[in-house]
């Protein structure tokens, strides 16, 4: 008798589960096909491409190439959702170029609806398997299925946000001996550009495929010095940026550039060395919790028991 009363609500909690995120995709779609003033006015304003669309090339992300060309539109609104939830796509195209990813927003945006996908359907079989099983409130499974949902997009982002880590902090490791090497050039004689064209061509890393970017925008016509600042802004890292900025000035005025070089490698060696140690003495702190909470207590046990043993005995 129980188990027929359980049946029709287990039932009734999945269809009204079911129904509120039909309505809350509803919602959410009419909102946002709402027309812009700039949407209106943005076809007549753009400059039209030279090729025809069926000729240009279109990267696609998935297994099922149609099915993500049909669902482009729906990207397109969820990218204005990520920029009005505080995703501006300035911001985003930066922090791609950081993390030296090929990947545009759109792209990025639609691996965020993949992976929001992915935990959605996962936390609506986790949801009815709670529903069937422990007859969890409807309340408590919808915060379960948006948090996984959310949880899943800023995975995503945060994800970037490592990448973006991991690549600084390989260049930061790398510029020392990079600017050592273009010292030794420039002192050898050569000109500032075949000196980064040499260092950029002997070595592998992330710090020389950014020399080669720009000395790739540097032979299709930029200027030095333009070339330099645009690599400086894709790392947005302060010992670049005075690396960048002491080889455009030294360029530009004719200073020594092989003792700037050398000053700076100096330089990023003592910062490397400063944040070494900033990063033991976090290392430090941390290993003092196994010792307080775990070793600790154990050798005071083993201090007090012999102790405590005799006076069970006298007693």
């Amino acid at each position: 008798m129980t188990g027929l009363l359980e049946q029709p609500v287990f039932t009734g909690a999945a269809l009204g589960l079911v129904a509120g995120l039909g309505l809350c995709l509803v919602l959410w779609r009419l909102a946002a096909r709402r027309m812009r003033l700039v949407d209106r006015v943005a076809p007549y304003l753009r400059e039209r491409p030279s090729t025809s669309r069926l000729l240009a090339e279109d990267t696609v992300l998935t297994p099922f190439p149609t099915l993500e060309r049909m669902l482009r539109p729906l990207v397109a609104d969820a990218s204005g959702l990520f920029e009005r939830l505080g995703s501006p796509v300035a911001t985003t195209r930066r922090r791609l170029a950081r993390a030296g990813s090929r990947l545009t927003v759109e792209q990025f945006h639609i691996e965020q609806l993949i992976w929001a996908t992915g935990a959605l359907v996962g936390s609506l079989a986790l949801a009815l398997v709670l529903a069937a099983t422990r007859g969890t409130g409807i309340l408590a499974l919808i915060a379960l299925v948006v948090l996984a949902v959310v949880g899943a997009a800023l995975g995503r982002d945060q994800m970037l946000s490592r990448q973006i880590a991991k690549r600084e902090n390989a260049m930061i490791a790398e510029f020392p001996t990079v600017a050592e090497l273009l010292a030794l050039s420039v002192g050898a004689g050569e000109t500032p550009l075949a000196a980064l064209d040499r260092v950029a061509g002997r070595m592998q890393g992330e710090l020389a495929g950014e020399i080669r970017l720009m000395l790739a925008e540097v032979r299709s016509g930029e200027p030095l010095a333009v070339a330099l600042e645009r690599m400086a802004g894709r790392t947005e890292l302060p010992s670049l940026a005075r690396f960048t900025d002491g080889v455009a000035v030294a360029v530009e005025r004719g200073a020594p550039l092989a003792e700037v070089l050398r000053a700076q490698a100096e330089d990023a060696r003592e910062v490397g060395h400063r944040t070494l140690m900033e990063t033991g003495g976090r290392k430090e702190v941390y290993m003092m919790v196994p010792v307080v909470f775990l070793m600790l207590p154990v050798t005071v046990l083993f201090a007090i028991f012999p102790g405590l043993s005799v006076l069970q005995m006298g007693l």
